[in-house]
């Protein structure tokens, strides 16, 4: 076995004569996507931290080693490393090496529900942001869903929030007819589908959630403080009166590093 020395002064060990690259046919080839290859390296280190590959305190392969091991430039690797330093998942210290964080940032899980109790309940310690408030949408603007749409709409693009991270981007559209009756507060405390579901005398007879993954384009990265591609979940919600009419459509874009789903399968 050889020793090295972590930041703390926490000898690390790593098993002698074990290779620290792998061999270059191993390597996944960065010429089938036309993401940038230091964001397609960055994903795959953060993977290697998020799974336990990369242990908190230890240190992780040097610049020449990783760009041996993915045949890019070294400063290929210092632009991927560079994002992961910027999350807080790695720490450098000159004449020692890099290491990964003993205390990685907390992860923002954010529970996707599938029950209809748990789409009316407000996430603890969230905050709704209003980033635009448009009334007299006509109905034939709505996204593709079942139902019919409202002659008039009023579209809510919202941004929800919590310890200082944004988690979700949502765009809401809630017919026109029911706006006298939401007040301020309720938009910036109450879920979309508990907005609707809350308004004295409307009835839902019918719901529906679709959830799609995908990946964050620039407009995205930028509102959810993301990397240009970065896994996102899409979930789309839809209530609807008696009649099939569509009182509330909702399309949410998740980050992908926060989003859990549970489901009870007995």
């Amino acid at each position: 076995m050889t020793q090295s020395s972590s930041p703390t002064g926490q000898a690390t060990t790593r098993p002698a004569g074990r290779p620290t690259t792998r061999p270059s046919a191993a390597a996944p080839d960065l010429n089938r996507s036309a993401v940038a290859r230091y964001l397609q390296l960055a994903t795959l280190f953060r993977h290697r931290v998020e799974k336990g590959v990369w242990l908190p305190g230890t240190q992780i392969p040097t610049v020449d080693e990783l760009a041996a091991e993915y045949g890019v430039a070294r400063a290929t690797i210092r632009q991927a490393l560079d994002q992961l330093a910027d999350q807080g998942l790695i720490e450098r210290f000159r004449a020692k090496g890099t290491f990964v964080s003993t205390t990685p940032p907390q992860r923002l899980w954010c529970d996707v529900e599938t029950d209809w109790t748990g789409l009316l309940r407000s996430r603890e310690g969230a905050q709704i942001e209003i980033l635009s408030d448009t009334p007299g949408q006509p109905g034939s603007s709505l996204p593709p869903s079942i139902g019919h749409p409202a002659p008039l709409y009023r579209h809510l693009k919202r941004r929800h929030w919590r310890d200082n991270q944004p988690f979700l981007l949502a765009d809401v559209w809630l017919d026109d007819s029911l706006s006298p009756k939401v007040t301020p507060e309720d938009l910036v405390t109450k879920t979309a589908l508990r907005l609707v579901a809350s308004i004295p005398g409307v009835k839902i007879a019918g719901a529906r959630q679709t959830l799609t993954i995908g990946s964050a384009d620039v407009e995205t990265a930028a509102a959810l403080h993301l990397p240009l591609n970065a896994p996102i979940a899409h979930v789309h919600r839809v209530a609807l009166d008696a009649k099939g009419t569509l009182l509330m459509v909702a399309n949410g874009l998740y980050r992908g590093d926060t989003v859990r789903i549970d489901v009870k399968l007995r």
